[in-house]
């Protein structure tokens, strides 16, 4: 395969704003990007000491070519980009999803402008409203305009003269009070453009200069007393105001503002849009995007802000964003707000998006489970400050009865799932009394002891259920085998949930709603439960051993060994003496006899006695 001359190319291209193109072997348009100084940019692909991901090294070992296009201004180089990757689609570029016609509000260039929704724009000069992302808001907003403002829906040419010339006649839409009849001239066509004017600026976000206006009007009315008037004013009235209680309104000085917010992942991104036009959020959309390359939240959600001014053909002069976005545009105000109601509106537009996203990755995962596991597994990861996937994850227990029947269990996540055939218990023997922090250390010298004799793979997480005192017990253990630099190692402490890493006295909080968090709980809570279980097997084995030592000639040996032939005390108590004898001699089963035998009630004994 032939080498591309990147040296001779970059000679060629100025230190100015604009757009450039990369060519592949096929003359195929694999990339489109923009740049402020496009020397600058186009170098730092082929610059060998950036730090930069697999994908990009595999786009920039295709390009064969280079074109650019100079423009004035960064502004332009933005709106240029998005108009070609659009236009052209290249493969590495990232991908607006979601990119369907969206239908829009038309009011037709027409004399008495009729008004419905379309989905296909014709440049006839008419007044486009929208693009609507929800169809039912927009037919919620056109079943408001249609109950308050009698409109015309027939197709009828009501040209002046064909409405002179007594052309037309009134349809049953007359009849049932849904149109005035413009087509008889029983309706003028100043006051048809009067409610006109209204429908727009109720479509345009100014329904509170409507609403103000029919209250001017319909206190008139009454005044004048002219009840009739006032009525049908009071009707439109209701509508027009229970129409804005559903709109999400904010401080009413707000008055013009395009608010933007993203939210990432490996793979993807989105990108919630809100528009707000006097106090009240008349459009709002969440977009997704797929990374081609090793995007920056910065670059994505500049694209994203472009392809959503353009696409609802908004001119705002601010735009309120999570984050500082370094774009040279003296028309526009970029702000980042901290406080307030603007705050607010982020904060709105933040759930909005962290909601899409948290759905639209439920989705994926629920098709693809693998791809939720690499994903968990790469959040525990980052949030527990370890240089690789824990795959397979341990945790210890230990559980005792006022200092007696001490055992300590372990149990196995692997891919963040129980692998219950490699749950272990551990009876406790080099420990007296009640020492849960040397149970500790003798549970996890052993189980990895063997795990090295064995050549078994170590976990890359070890889990240890207490505060500081079991962890550096379990790190004595570690350092013991010489492999407490090879498994990451924290304890969990059960009262706020606090995590410990050895040798740092300050503990790590995560969020209580995390991912991580409710992994590691569900390990402790699991470790607690398979130790407990295993406690009380042992505390109850060892209780009725306990009894059978109140038999004469029985020992604690002979107790546990007649235990483990018969199972339980009920079936050594049913025992004949042969089967007893399996296990202990005559003189012992003969005393096990007596001491099980029946007994008569006392007032028979004594009865017997007399």
């Amino acid at each position: 395969m032939e080498r591309f001359d990147y040296r001779a190319a970059l000679k060629n291209i100025p230190h100015r704003p604009g757009v450039y193109q990369f060519w592949d072997s096929e003359n195929e348009l694999i990339y489109i990007g923009k740049a402020k100084d496009l020397r600058n940019r186009v170098t730092s692909y082929f610059n060998k000491d950036l730090n930069v991901n697999a994908k990009t090294r595999v786009l920039v070992s295709k390009i064969r070519n280079i074109t650019f296009t100079i423009v004035d201004t960064e502004v332009d180089a933005w709106l240029l980009e998005n108009s070609m990757i659009k236009k052209h689609q290249p493969r590495y570029n990232v991908m607006l999803k979601d990119d369907k016609t969206y239908p829009w509000i038309i009011i037709k260039n027409e004399n008495f402008p009729r008004i419905f929704w379309t989905r296909r724009i014709v440049r006839d000069g008419s007044k486009y409203l929208g693009p609507y992302a929800s169809v039912s808001m927009m037919h919620t907003i056109l079943d408001l305009i249609r109950e308050t403002y009698p409109l015309r829906t027939c197709n009828l040419a009501l040209t002046r003269e064909n409405i002179d010339k007594g052309k037309f006649k009134v349809c049953l839409e007359y009849q049932l009070g849904n149109c005035k009849g413009p087509c008889q001239n029983f309706q003028t066509e100043e006051d048809y453009d009067n409610s006109i004017e209204e429908i727009k600026d109720i479509l345009n976000g100014k329904i509170n200069n409507v609403v103000r206006e029919m209250k001017a009007e319909m206190d008139a009315a009454v005044a004048d007393m002219n009840f009739e008037l006032a009525h049908k004013l009071k009707r439109k009235y209701d509508l027009l105001e229970k129409y804005q209680s559903k709109s999400t309104v904010v401080n009413s000085s707000i008055t013009d503002v395009d608010v933007f917010s993203i939210a990432s992942e490996e793979k993807y991104a989105f990108v919630n849009f809100l528009k707000v036009m006097n106090g009240t959020i008349i459009q709002t959309q969440t977009i997704e995007l797929k990374k081609r390359l090793d995007e920056s939240d910065e670059e994505l959600l500049t694209l994203a802000i472009f392809e959503f001014r353009s696409r609802y053909n908004s001119h705002s002069k601010e735009i309120i964003v999570p984050f500082d976005v370094h774009l040279e545009d003296a028309s526009i105000k970029f702000t980042v707000p901290k406080l307030g109601e603007k705050k607010k509106l982020l904060d709105l537009s933040q759930k909005n998006v962290q909601f899409f996203k948290r759905e639209k990755i439920d989705q994926y995962e629920k098709l693809n489970p693998e791809v939720r596991t690499e994903r968990l597994l790469t959040q525990m990861m980052k949030d527990l400050r370890m240089n690789q996937l824990p795959r397979h994850i341990e945790c210890f227990d230990n559980s005792n009865f006022q200092g007696k029947y001490p055992v300590s269990a372990i149990v196995v996540f692997k891919d963040a799932k129980p692998s219950k055939k490699d749950y272990r218990h551990f009876n406790v023997k080099t420990v007296e009394g009640p020492n849960d922090f040397a149970t500790m250390e003798e549970a996890v010298h052993r189980r990895y002891r063997r795990m090295l004799d064995e050549g078994t793979e170590l976990p890359q997480l070890i889990i240890i259920d207490g505060g500081k005192g079991q962890l550096s017990s379990a790190m004595k253990s570690l350092k013991l085998l010489g492999i407490e630099k090879q498994v990451t190692v924290i304890g969990i402490a059960k009262r706020l949930e606090e995590l410990y890493y050895p040798g740092d006295q300050y503990p790590l909080y995560l969020d209580k709603k995390s991912e991580t968090l409710k992994v590691i709980q569900q390990l402790r809570d699991e470790a607690h439960r398979f130790g407990i279980t295993f406690h009380r097997k042992k505390r109850d084995k060892g209780t009725l051993a306990t009894e059978l030592e109140l038999i004469e000639g029985i020992g604690k040996t002979t107790a546990e060994k007649l235990l483990k032939y018969f199972k339980s005390v009920k079936k050594i108590r049913e025992a004949k003496q042969e089967e007893l004898m399996e296990v202990v001699n005559l003189k012992q089963a003969k005393a096990i006899l007596t001491y099980f035998a029946p007994r008569l009630p006392e007032h028979v004994e004594n009865a017997n006695m007399e």
